[in-house]
């Protein structure tokens, strides 16, 4: 909207400084210090905003080249080295060419650099998400849908042609990634991540790992399979291959045997003596290029029958649109591939973030990752992530910043353009071994079954139903219904919290579990209730009955009997009203003159209802109930009317309620207060409200003792806290102090009040004509207490 001051540009040019308000996705709003209309700011806006999607403008121009550059260029050259074979391996994991791994070994890291916030993540291929898009295609496009006969007879899978159809698959789901990730991060929902727990991811991921582990048995047995999806595939095809052990090729077992023990070994050897290497043992490119040496030179693939990798073309190919009519196919998994990408990838940079004291920004990471597979699909790149174990030898090799990231892309796009091609003759069994080895962190995770069992069993039934579910019902289907069920077991929580009854701990205005510690003593005379749940309309009820069963006493069969009983002394009072109430004499004791009480407020001008006492019903220990409400953060419609409830049901039974809470607002907006219900019941915390009722105890102690010492005329005031009016008396002259106190103590609410030494009673009178006189007199007499 213009608000007066716009140039021909449409920005504000009011002579005033704005005041500017930064908004996390779309930059900034200013308001025009004249109108406060807001309007469209340039400068520093634009600045802003540029170093927020670009954050390498940041920090780029402060790069400190003595202290980091040789660190960076070192780890790049050996995160490099580590992105080729996991590159050709994953890309083999995905069922697509191995050049593809190059590209995505490549496309993305290098736009990482520019968009990326962590510093030491290292992205690219990652053998879940490889998985997760290797599934897809073998049940979208599985290599039956690509065979062709030979002589008429012999049926064999064009792999040229399923290649290039898988490649188009996986470019459009890889596009399609992408802008669920940018529009998530552009649309500040990076939090989504909030709902796969750690338990949930890292369950999720050792499953994946199973998977993996079993979709590569056929290249280590040298067996051809047919592939399976959907559920229970996993199972089948374990039987599908143990049904061709026999068929297995011993070279190419052989191969993936000694390629996995020497990768073993080394790694371990990198792991003990870390401190002393400046790089770690480069084992998985030394094994490529050493077992494609001997299958070029001893012609493994003629002589042994050991599958190779094949041509590896050279050079990068030109962009290429995805296919859009595989969107409605695969939208679903492109969401679980972005959300389990992100989250892998966060979990990491927030790791690295936290031991080298900078920042990493979710959503920015969001936009980051969403940018490096939406443009990367357009180049025939799979979907990435980021890998624990580059992560970590670009951080251990003195990596500290993406720059190092930049280095490791160039590593990969020389490889493509001139090395590539010739790694045409490596072995099937050699990438297979690489991809197994590399699980090995994975299934340490197994140790988590163990340490949840001790710590957190709700955790450990995530974990365990994550876990069983991903292996029988695949990686997509697994990830929603290990979802669901992390999100269930929020919900049982919250319906089935801890509730507790709290005392103070002497001399603090600390408030804990009197069951938990036994230096919390409870106040006397009052309840504090407290839940360990935010209340909402799944478990507000619960909260209720909880409530009324920890005060100890059954408060609805305590109401259900007042009720009958007033409906019983209802009947009686046209009797009472016919008889007159009777005029005792007084004691000679107490001296001439009646004691009077009268109603103030409300019940001026009506009688008072009976109480528990004087219908003979069992009275609370307690007078008071204090909700604590500092676990509450929201408060819906049905919370707010079972709180009413509350409120109404204590007050039947003569106790009051008070609530700490901060969600005042909530229930003002609500419509929860009113004449009966008012923000005076109403504290910010236990202590405050505590205070409260003692000091109220107080002063009604205080207005109890008799005005004069020698018996003289007097008047004072009480307010009952389970009463909800206040009470004025008068004194006659030698009225005793027993009496006075015993008439306040019990007031007046009865017809019949008997005296401290149960020998006499007092009656109430008829209600006095006069307004301006004293609502009810009390009578002495000595008749017999019932």
């Amino acid at each position: 909207r213009p608000c007066g001051h716009w140039d021909v540009h449409g920005f504000c040019q009011a002579p005033q400084p704005h005041h500017h308000r930064e908004l996390q996705t779309w930059g900034f709003i200013s308001l025009c210090p004249n109108t406060h209309v807001p309007t469209l700011c340039s400068g520093s806006a634009a600045k802003s905003l540029l170093f927020r999607f670009l954050p390498f403008l940041r920090w780029l121009p402060r790069y400190p080249i003595k202290d980091w550059l040789l660190g960076d260029i070192v780890s790049g050259f050996s995160v490099g080295i580590m992105h080729l074979p996991q590159g050709l391996a994953y890309a083999l994991l995905a069922g697509l060419p191995p050049v593809t791994g190059l590209y995505s070994s490549f496309y993305p890291v290098f736009l990482y650099f520019f968009f990326g916030t962590s510093r030491h993540n290292s992205v690219g291929p990652f053998a879940v998400i490889s998985v997760m898009i290797g599934s897809l295609t073998e049940s979208m496009l599985p290599s039956e849908n690509f065979l062709e006969s030979v002589n008429g007879t012999n049926a064999t899978v064009n792999e040229e042609l399923r290649d290039a159809a898988r490649v188009e698959l996986v470019a459009t789901i890889t596009v399609l990634t992408g802008i669920f990730q940018v529009a998530l991060g552009l649309l500040q929902f990076g939090f989504v991540v909030t709902y796969l727990s750690d338990p949930l991811v890292r369950g999720y991921t050792t499953a994946s790992s199973v998977h993996v582990l079993v979709s590569q048995l056929k290249n280590v047995f040298g067996v051809s399979q047919s592939e399976h999806s959907g559920p229970l595939s996993l199972f089948v095809t374990v039987i599908d291959l143990c049904k061709k052990l026999p068929d297995t090729n011993v070279g190419t077992l052989v191969t993936a045997i000694i390629a996995m023990v020497a990768i073993l070994i080394v790694k371990e050897l990198n792991h003990k003596f870390a401190a002393k290497l400046p790089m770690p043992i480069p084992i998985e490119l030394i094994t490529i290029i050493v077992s494609t040496g001997i299958s070029y030179g001893v012609n493994l693939k003629d002589k042994f029958g050991i599958s190779v990798v094949g041509n590896i073309p050279s050079g990068l190919k030109p962009p290429v649109a995805p296919k859009i009519s595989y969107f409605g196919q695969v939208v679903g998994n492109a969401f679980a591939i972005a959300v389990v990408g992100y989250a892998i990838c966060i979990s990491l940079g927030k790791i690295f973030a936290l031991k080298h004291g900078y920042k990493v920004d979710s959503n920015q990471e969001l936009i980051a990752l969403g940018l490096s597979n939406f443009l990367g699909g357009f180049f025939q790149c799979f979907a990435i992530s980021c890998s624990m174990s580059r992560s970590l030898v670009q951080e251990s090799t003195g990596g500290n910043s993406q720059v190092a990231g930049v280095i490791s892309s160039l590593v990969i796009l020389v490889t493509i353009l001139k090395i590539g091609e010739l790694f045409r003759d490596l072995p099937k069994a050699i990438l297979a071994a690489i991809i197994i080895v590399n699980l090995k962190g994975m299934f340490k995770q197994f140790k988590d079954l163990s340490t949840l069992w001790k710590t957190n069993r709700v955790d450990l039934l995530v974990w365990i139903v994550t876990f069983v579910a991903t292996l029988l019902l695949n990686l997509d289907i697994g990830l929603a219904v290990s979802v669901a069920f992390g999100l269930l077991t929020v919900i049982f929580r919250t319906q089935l919290p801890h509730y507790s009854i709290l005392g103070r701990i002497s001399d603090t205005d600390v408030y804990r579990d009197v069951k938990e510690y036994e230096m919390a003593q409870e106040v006397p005379g009052v309840k504090i209730f407290r839940s360990s749940s935010t209340l909402y309309f799944a478990n507000v009820e619960l909260y209720a009955e909880a409530l009324k069963k920890k005060s100890g006493i059954d408060v609805d069969r305590l109401i259900e009997k007042k009720k009958k009983a007033l409906k019983k002394l209802k009947k009686q009072a046209p009797l009472l009203n016919d008889a007159g109430s009777p005029s005792l004499p007084q004691n000679a004791e107490d001296g001439p003159g009646p004691a009077v009480i009268e109603l103030s407020g409300g019940e001026s001008s009506a009688p008072s209802e009976p109480t528990l006492h004087s219908l003979g019903l069992p009275q609370p220990s307690f007078h008071a109930v204090i909700l604590d409400f500092s676990p509450v953060s929201f408060v819906d419609t049905v919370s707010i009317k079972i709180l009413k409830n509350i409120f109404k049901d204590f007050h039947e039974i003569e106790v009051d309620v008070f609530v700490a809470a901060s969600v005042l607002a909530q229930l003002e907006r609500g419509n929860f207060f009113s004449s009966a219900i008012t923000k005076h019941s109403f504290f910010p915390s236990v202590h405050d409200a505590v205070e409260h009722i003692s000091m109220e105890q107080h002063q009604a102690s205080v207005s109890t003792q008799p005005c004069c010492p020698q018996h003289g005329h007097g008047q004072g005031s009480h307010t009952n806290p389970s009463l909800s009016a206040s009470l004025r008396w008068t004194a006659a002259p030698e009225c005793s102090p027993s009496r006075r106190r015993h008439l306040l103590q019990e007031p007046g609410r009865q017809g019949r009040l008997c005296h401290p030494d149960d020998t006499n009673s007092l009656t109430l009178g008829p209600r006095h004509p006069d307004p301006h006189q004293p609502l009810w007199t009390l009578s002495a007499g000595a008749l017999p207490c019932p």
